[in-house]
């Protein structure tokens, strides 16, 4: 384990774990949209081609589109077993009969491990989780929910027009937690309007749930999106890159200990961008945020202390 996982629970780690070896992940675009786009501009940080970038287009089938990556992905990375990723939008605003086939064609090709489901937590129902369940035990392959939230803090929801609060997360969650389904939560800890006590708390309540795994990301601001022209106008403060670091550093500090970090950057294409990352690399950011962990003496869940009764404890040692 190297020193920078060595601070956090890593995805490649969980991947080793439960595969035994290198697992990668391959983006797949669906021909699909999200109920925000469909009612209105969407979310004010989204671009209009959505975020995945590195798949092919929607055009190509699921089978082409993991074969194509995979030849690349394999030669790059010496890795030879797969996760199909459904991460465009919103997978499950989808007729769910479409969802099923799509799934189909995935399971069905070589080396194929997990099916990965981006989607947001108000699209998401008993039905459908009952037939991805059903989806599981039938093709004895894994299956991962990833719900994007971004923030806890409800005010920030409404103002970034992501259309639903923090309660559809929380029932989303808990809904699939029935099916023994494993979720990864989408954060985003620098928004305009959010503080470090947005970020601690946003710590706290994903460590109170079933959560498996989260995913942090640094603000990408697309020159195509609605949030690029009030960035462009000074209309909105971005946190520094150092205070950025410092609520990451808090944000896996108060996580529990045994939920898998799968990123702690945003890494996409910068060319298309009008913010991304402050202008630093990926690797230099956690080259910083691992000495500034390192510096305070923190590691994941080694602030998490205010699960299973906190006040009792403190009784008990008076």
């Amino acid at each position: 384990m190297n020193k920078e996982t060595s601070l956090y629970y890593s995805y490649a780690d969980y991947l080793r774990e439960q595969y035994g070896q290198k697992v990668y992940k391959l983006p797949v675009n669906l021909p699909v949209t999200c109920p925000n786009r469909a009612s209105g501009e969407g979310c004010s940080f989204c671009a209009g081609k959505g975020t995945g970038f590195e798949a092919c287009g929607p055009d190509v089938s699921v089978a082409d589109q993991l074969r194509q990556t995979r030849e690349k992905i394999e030669k790059r990375y010496k890795a030879h077993k797969f996760i199909a990723y459904f991460q465009n939008y919103t997978n499950t605003f989808l007729p769910l009969s479409r969802l099923l086939s799509y799934m189909e064609e995935a399971a069905g090709v070589e080396d194929v491990v997990e099916i990965a489901i981006s989607t947001r937590p108000d699209c998401i129902s008993d039905a459908y989780l009952e037939a991805l369940a059903g989806f599981r035990e039938e093709h004895g392959i894994r299956i991962c929910l990833e719900y994007g939230l971004q923030t806890v803090n409800y005010h920030t929801l409404k103002k970034i027009r992501r259309g639903h609060g923090l309660a559809e997360f929380i029932d989303a969650v808990l809904r699939t937690d029935r099916w023994q389904l494993p979720v990864c939560a989408h954060m985003i800890l620098n928004l305009p309007g959010d503080s470090m006590e947005d970020v601690e708390e946003s710590a706290r309540i994903l460590s109170a749930l079933s959560l498996k795994m989260v995913k942090v990301h640094s603000l990408y601001i697309p020159e195509d999106s609605p949030m690029a022209g009030d960035y462009l106008m000074g209309k909105l403060a971005i946190c520094s890159k150092e205070e950025y670091l410092e609520r990451l550093a808090a944000f896996i500090a108060l996580l529990r200990p045994d939920i898998v970090v799968e990123r702690l950057f945003s890494r996409i294409p910068e060319e298309d961008a009008v913010f991304c990352n402050w202008g630093c690399s990926w690797w230099k950011l956690m080259d910083e945020w691992t000495d500034l962990m390192t510096r305070k003496g923190l590691r994941q869940g080694s602030l998490c202390a205010y699960l299973n009764g906190p006040a009792l404890k403190r009784m008990d040692k008076e």
